[in-house]
C-alpha cells in the first residue's frame, strides 16, 4: 500500500472523511480517496490499483448518502475532470466532473439551447448520466449523444445513448464503468431566450425546494402515475423528524440535516417514511438517493 500511495502521492489520501464531499454533510471515512486531475492519470491509477479493490465514484455528492462507517476500498472523486468545450457543429463536450449548472451556463454563453434544465439539477454530468437525472420536463436521455467511459481495469469505451438504455432515474450499464466525458446535442438560441428560461427554472426551484441547506435532493422516485411528495404528505410525514434529520416542511420529498445529523438518522427517517406511505397507500416507495458504505 505504501508503494502504491507513493506512486500517486499528489492525489491519493488515506482515511479521509467523506462528510465534506456530500451535500448532506454526513458519512464516515474513505479507506482510500483518489482525486485524479486528468483522464490519463485515472487510467494509470486503475491499472495499478490494489488487486480485488472495491471502487466507488463520487461526483458532487448531491444525491448521495454515505453511511457512518465509511467506504472500504477506493473512492474516486471526479471534480477535477471538469473541462467543457464546444465544436463547430454546436455539440458540447463536458467532463464528468463538471457541474450541471456550469454546463448550462457554458451553453448559454455560446448561444446554444437545449441544456437549460441542467441549471436546476444540483450535481455533476457523470452523476446525471448515472441516474438519468431530470428536471422541469427534460432528462439527460433527451440531450445526450454518447459517453466516454473507462472500466476498473483501465480500458476505454464509447457508449451511445441507446447503449445506455436510459430509463426513469436509471440506466442499464454495469457498475464497473466510470464516466469520463459526454457529448450533448444543442440548438441555436439567443442569450436572452436562454437566460430567461434559466431564470424561470431557478425561480421555480427556489420557490418549491429547500435550498442553501444540508439536503440530498429528491429522496424517493415518483411511482408510476404518482408524485412521491404527495404520498408522503398524505401519510402525515411533512416535518417528521428522527434525531437531527427532518422531512422538509417546504418539499416533503427532501430530507434535511438540521443539526449534525448522522447518516443513520437520515436513512432511518427515510425508512420510517416508506413504512408510513405503504401503510396509507399500499405503495412501496423506492429510494432515489444512493446509499453506500457500511452501516
Amino acid at each position: 500500500m505504501n508503494e502504491f500511495k507513493n506512486k500517486f502521492v499528489n492525489y491519493i489520501y488515506l482515511n479521509q472523511k467523506l462528510s465534506k464531499h456530500t451535500w448532506f454533510g454526513v458519512g464516515g471515512k474513505a479507506e482510500i480517496l483518489y482525486i485524479p486531475d486528468k483522464e490519463i492519470s485515472l487510467e494509470e491509477f486503475l491499472k495499478n490499483k490494489p488487486i480485488n479493490c472495491n471502487l466507488f465514484t463520487i461526483g458532487a455528492g448531491s444525491n448521495l448518502l454515505v453511511r457512518d462507517n465509511g467506504i472500504n476500498g477506493v473512492t474516486i472523486i471526479t471534480s477535477k475532470l471538469n473541462k467543457i468545450k464546444i465544436g463547430k457543429d454546436g455539440i458540447i463536450t463536458a467532463g464528468c466532473g463538471a457541474m450541471d449548472a456550469q454546463v448550462a451556463r457554458f451553453a448559454r454563453d455560446h448561444n446554444r439551447s437545449g441544456l437549460e434544465f441542467l441549471i436546476g439539477i444540483p450535481g455533476t454530468i457523470g452523476g446525471g448520466i448515472k441516474m438519468n437525472s431530470g428536471a422541469f420536463g427534460s432528462e439527460f436521455k433527451d440531450v445526450l449523444i454518447d459517453v466516454k467511459a473507462i472500466n476498473h481495469n483501465g480500458q476505454y469505451k464509447i457508449f451511445s445513448n441507446k447503449d445506455l438504455k436510459m430509463d426513469y432515474r436509471n440506466i442499464g450499464l454495469e457498475k464497473e464503468w466510470v464516466f469520463l466525458s459526454a457529448r450533448f446535442k444543442t440548438s441555436y438560441g439567443t442569450k436572452d431566450f436562454i437566460r430567461n428560461k434559466m431564470k424561470e427554472i431557478i425561480h421555480s426551484r427556489k420557490s418549491a425546494q429547500p435550498t442553501g441547506i444540508k439536503t440530498g435532493g429528491s429522496t424517493f422516485k415518483n411511482p408510476p402515475g404518482k408524485k412521491a411528495w404527495q404520498l408522503i404528505e398524505q401519510a402525515g410525514c411533512r416535518g417528521l423528524t428522527n434525531g437531527a434529520a427532518m422531512i422538509s416542511e417546504k418539499h416533503c420529498n427532501f430530507i434535511i440535516n438540521i443539526n449534525d445529523s448522522t447518516a443513520q438518522q437520515i436513512e432511518e427517517l427515510g425508512e420510517i417514511v416508506k413504512q408510513k406511505v405503504f401503510a396509507k397507500s399500499g405503495i412501496n416507495l423506492s429510494w432515489e438517493i444512493e446509499r453506500v458504505g457500511k452501516k
